[in-house]
């Protein structure tokens, strides 16, 4: 089975740098790689593959001096993901000229440093320690939370990316899966809303920190102060990071009281409990054990018709 882990990383100035290197390296070869696709394509020539384009950014090296305090697999990752952006590309079209997607097929577009200092991947010799990980070129870095990527596993590859002046790091594993633990607990029904962030059937409650809400006039100001400044100018620079940061930060308290929410209900149940809940007029409610799942709808006796929720977390509403 793969599996993925992630995990704020904890660096020094000298190790951001590094990493923003990195990043803007694998945001280079990709506007590289596109560009000549581009120049191919209307010459009538063959596309370039991956290879091929890793094989021309080889033969610059010499006169570009700051790809070599790079590694490598920044750009062979990013030229890899550009073939499949091209292949998923390719694939929406056929479906959609077969009918069967409505969407936007989703060509490729150039990557700007302007929205996003992104990331770049790494492939190769990885070493997870309890409390750091090694990756190529940029040496051992330090984790802030302890014990928690697995050791002494096949690591496939590691991803290191920034988000809101935080750097983290997924790395993708291949372990063994467990035989999972027989479901013993009780059955809820969970019901999520808006008022409240989710109503269990047992009657608790988990209220909604409505993130945004609170942080709103904050980041009304950050935006305006944002756009005051002078395109181009170090100031834009500097609000552009302070707005991220705000982003984050709501983003995080999201995440945060839903992890809470989660930890507090899967405590009383096992991993693979399910239930189903409804909502029905003059709010009554009925749940019942679903270990075993047979049948995707059933009848719940009121004259709606009760859909069975995969996810425990993920209540089945009434619909009629």
């Amino acid at each position: 089975m793969v599996r993925g882990y992630q995990v704020e990383l904890d660096l020094n100035n000298v190790q951001k740098t590094l990493c923003s290197k990195h990043a803007g390296a694998s945001r280079w070869a990709y506007n590289y790689g596109l560009r000549r696709k581009q120049e191919a394509y209307k010459a009538g020539l063959k596309t370039p593959t991956a290879i091929d384009l890793h094989r021309e950014i080889n033969a610059l090296k010499p006169s570009l001096p700051w790809m070599r305090e790079v590694s490598k697999c920044a750009f062979q990752e990013s030229l890899r993901d550009l073939d499949a952006a091209f292949k998923h590309f390719f694939r929406k079209c056929r479906l959609k000229k077969a009918g069967t997607w409505k969407g936007k097929c989703g060509y490729p577009r150039f990557k700007s440093r302007k929205k996003a200092i992104s990331g770049a991947r790494f492939t190769g010799t990885i070493r997870v320690y309890p409390d750091a990980i090694q990756l190529p070129r940029l040496g051992l870095l330090r984790l802030k939370e302890l014990d928690y990527l697995p050791m002494n596993v096949k690591v496939g590859s590691a991803t290191i990316a920034e988000h809101g002046g935080h750097w983290s790091v997924s790395i993708c594993v291949h372990e063994e899966q467990a035989e999972p633990t027989p479901a013993t607990g009780e059955a809820i029904g969970v019901d999520l809303g808006i008022k409240m962030l989710a109503v269990v059937s047992d009657r608790r409650t988990f209220d909604n920190p409505k993130a945004l809400r609170k942080k709103i006039t904050h980041l009304k100001r950050t935006c305006r102060r944002h756009s005051r400044k002078k395109k181009g100018s170090n100031n834009r620079k500097k609000a552009q990071r302070t707005l991220a940061r705000m982003h984050a930060r709501i983003a995080n308290v999201r995440q945060d009281a839903l992890h809470k929410a989660t930890s507090q209900i899967v405590a009383r149940t096992r991993a693979r409990s399910r239930a189903t809940a409804c909502d029905c007029a003059g709010r009554s409610q009925c749940a019942r054990d679903a270990q075993e799942p047979q049948a995707l709808t059933s009848d719940c006796g009121c004259g709606h018709v009760r859909v069975q929720a995969a996810d425990p977390l993920q209540s089945a509403v009434c619909r009629l």
